[in-house]
């Protein structure tokens, strides 16, 4: 009997753990001996079996896939044949990372920090609502869902690094025109100060509807808006991309980490920047012939400073983009040794190179991503964080103002403390954890699970921070057994004509927090003395009627709320910071989970299609939500002059505190379930190893045949 030769199995073929692993596997090589001839007779032996061909399996890129390595067109950073040698030393993923940074920096800064901390300044400056200054902010999110998707779809086989520069010309030239309407609204006229003291027949309040020709500027804050929307397009869904192109599979979490935690420190930068600006008058050559300080309720900030500063920052990042290849040296290799991670249902219509080149492809690429269950569950999960983030970013503070008894000032500095810093040090821990252990996708998804969890034990906070309201005379307390509940006017002040929209409250010595100096029946005051002072108070019980002198240490009333009893603010701060931590630690991961699980072509369309479900169901909601649900919880409204509802200057802290609870542990659960499900569904394509088992298996089954066929003709 003829003996069969040994096969050769690559699956045994030692390798450094170091060596990336190819995407795809060889067939392996057979080599088999030579049939004798028959004896005359017998059979005719059967014809040689052709060797296998491995099974074309979903999820690893095949012969399609490796041609299109030859699209990385790397080249040296300059401008056509003018390559500085100096460049070349940016022509790394480190260089094209620091660049990045700069660019999601200079974004969080306008849009996250200087619009935030100047809405307040413009409405005043500009006589706009609420309501019209909130359109405003929300004109960023609609530029960016309008277009997110088709730049990122677009941008996927177009020149990343020049669309970068692209968003560096718009977020300069939005923050340009945010600025304009200083320029041409005239010189600020703060007009008369208004008395915030008992005096008869004075502060009696006009009621107005005609609308100010200032009101038109609305359009030109809008248009900013709008540019820095555009700006921001590319920036999130292509320059990541472009990250996770140029780096190994091990590293791309810690860069992208890095990234987005600039993007988080960019607000920091803004409100500090924009707070320092806001302390110089905002007519600057003016400011030595004024009589008005920073006390003054008339004081306004000079908040267009910021943005010019933005504008120049922004388009200095232009050039450096433009000068970068559309593939950094090494990406073809870096590509070349990657393993593809894509979920195993994600099929694309890969074997069309072509396919993406064309627009008409993106419906089909729309589709297929949708399909996508494990993608959509990763989307979601991220979509019910940002609910949470934003509505917390925004009203953090004021949370913090009322169930501690904080000024304004005091309770965006301990919020910015704590939100900041934990997001940014969350970001850059999850990526550097991934990075370290090299996790594969679904450990990178089981891992953004277990700090959800983690995040959603922690979010019970908010129902031990709670603290009771404070005295207030009008609404929890009587003026001295007089007046009603609900009601800030007393026979004490009923001479006083005060103003209900003008809430500047003071403490009593009492104990008991007032409205304002007015509403607590005070007719004179010493503005040298700060806080400033207040005596002759007719609805302070047991008041002494004074001449108040600067060196009166016998004091009714002073300015500012009355210090908080509470004693749960350090543990509450400590505990937020941990919970924001472990929430904003899943966020790298889960956009690296993103990139794996998708089609190595559809990963800029998959991130666009997450930045936009991220807004219409997360970032945009988000404050509404939160807003209106504190609002449910309002004790004392601003009335105007018309009867028209404005502001809310009170709440029930103890119902704030379980509400905010009710809408974080919902939004953490829907996370969790949705981190879970997508641990799940999850199907990883086999791996190369089990691809070169699965095609021994067929041959040595097809070669033991043949030999046993031989074997029973030589018999016969």
């Amino acid at each position: 009997m003829k003996s069969c030769k040994g096969i050769e199995n690559p699956a045994f073929v030692s390798s450094s753990p170091d060596t990336p692993r190819r995407v795809c596997a060889s067939s392996p090589s057979i080599d088999i001996s030579v049939l004798p001839t028959p004896a005359a007779g017998s059979p005719p032996p059967p014809a040689p079996q052709e060797p296998l061909e491995p099974p074309q399996l979903s999820g690893v890129p095949g012969a399609s896939e490796l041609e299109s390595l030859s699209e990385y067109e790397e080249g040296p950073c300059g401008w056509g044949s003018f390559q500085p040698r100096a460049l070349q030393r940016c022509n790394t993923p480190g260089g094209f990372l620091f660049h990045y940074c700069l660019l999601a920096l200079t974004q969080g800064i306008v849009v996250n920090g200087l619009v935030n901390i100047s809405i307040s300044t413009i409405e005043k400056r500009y006589e706009l609502q609420s309501s019209l200054t909130g359109l405003i902010s929300s004109s960023y999110d609609i530029a960016f869902c309008l277009l997110s998707l088709f730049v990122s779809f677009i941008g996927e086989r177009g020149h990343k690094p020049r669309w970068l520069a692209f968003a560096s010309f718009m977020l300069g030239l939005g923050a340009l025109v945010f600025s304009l309407p200083k320029f041409f609204s005239g010189k600020y006229q703060f007009g008369s100060l208004y008395e915030d003291t008992c005096l008869t027949a004075k502060n009696k309040g006009s009621c107005s509807t005609s609308s100010s020709p200032l009101f038109y500027y609305l359009y030109v804050f809008i248009l900013g808006q709008l540019f820095l929307g555009t700006g921001g397009t590319p920036l999130y869904t292509l320059g990541t991309a472009f990250i996770d192109d140029s780096v190994p599979i091990h590293k791309s979490s810690l860069y992208i980490g890095i990234g987005y935690a600039m993007s988080i420190l960019g607000p920091a930068v803004g409100y500090v920047l924009g707070g320092q600006l806001l302390t110089l008058y905002i007519d600057v050559d003016l400011k030595h012939s004024i009589d008005i300080t920073e006390d003054d309720p008339r004081w306004l900030g000079a908040w267009w400073i910021g943005f010019l500063i933005s504008w120049l920052l922004a388009w200095s990042l232009i050039i450096p983009f433009s000068c970068f290849p559309k593939h950094l040296p090494g990406t073809a290799k870096i590509q070349e040794g990657k393993v593809s991670q894509t979920h195993q249902s994600a099929s694309l219509q890969a074997t069309d190179g072509n396919f993406g080149q064309s627009f008409k492809d993106f419906p089909a690429a729309l589709k297929n991503l949708m399909r996508n269950t494990v993608f959509m569950c990763l989307v979601l999960s991220t979509c019910s964080e940002a609910l949470i983030t934003t509505g917390f970013a925004t009203f953090l503070p004021k949370f913090i103002e009322n169930q501690f008894g904080l000024s304004s000032s005091s309770a965006a500095t301990l919020a910015g403390t704590v939100l900041i810093p934990g997001a940014a040090l969350g970001q850059i821990l999850g990526g550097v954890l991934v990075s370290k252990f090299k996790m594969m996708c679904k450990n990178i998804m089981k891992f953004a699970l277990l700090t959800s969890v983690i995040s959603l034990v922690l979010t019970f906070v908010f129902a031990y921070a709670n603290c009771e309201n404070e005295p207030f005379a009008g609404v929890s307390e009587s003026y001295n057994g007089t007046g009603e509940l609900g009601n800030l006017t007393a026979p004490c002040n009923a001479h006083c004509n005060c103003l209900r929209s003008y809430y500047y409250p003071v403490c009593g010595g009492n104990g008991v927090q007032y409205f304002s100096p007015c509403y607590a029946g005070c007719t004179q005051s010493v503005s040298k003395i700060h806080p400033k002072v207040y005596y002759n108070c007719s609805c302070i019980e047991g008041e002494i009627h004074i001449t108040p002198t600067p060196s009166s240490v016998s004091l009714e009333a002073q300015a500012g709320k009355c210090s908080s009893q509470c004693k749960n603010l350090p543990p509450f701060l400590g505990v937020f910071f941990a919970a924001i931590v472990f929430t904003f630690m899943a966020g790298t991961p889960i956009t690296v989970s993103i990139l794996r699980c998708v089609n190595q072509r559809q990963r800029s369309l998959a991130l666009g299609i997450q930045c936009t479900l991220l807004r219409l169901l997360g970032t945009i909601p988000g404050p509404i939500i939160f807003g209106s649900t504190i609002d449910s919880t309002c004790i004392l409204w601003d009335i105007n002059e018309c009867g028209n509802k404005g502001a809310c200057w009170i709440y029930n802290n103890v119902r704030m505190a379980y509400m905010l609870v009710a809408i974080s542990v919902i939004c953490k659960i829907i996370t969790v379930f949705f981190n879970g499900l997508a641990v799940f569904l999850y199907k990883p394509p086999p791996s190369v190893t089990d691809v070169a088992f699965q095609n021994q298996n067929a041959v040595l089954t097809a070669v033991s045949l043949e030999c046993d066929l031989n074997k029973a003709g030589n018999d016969g």
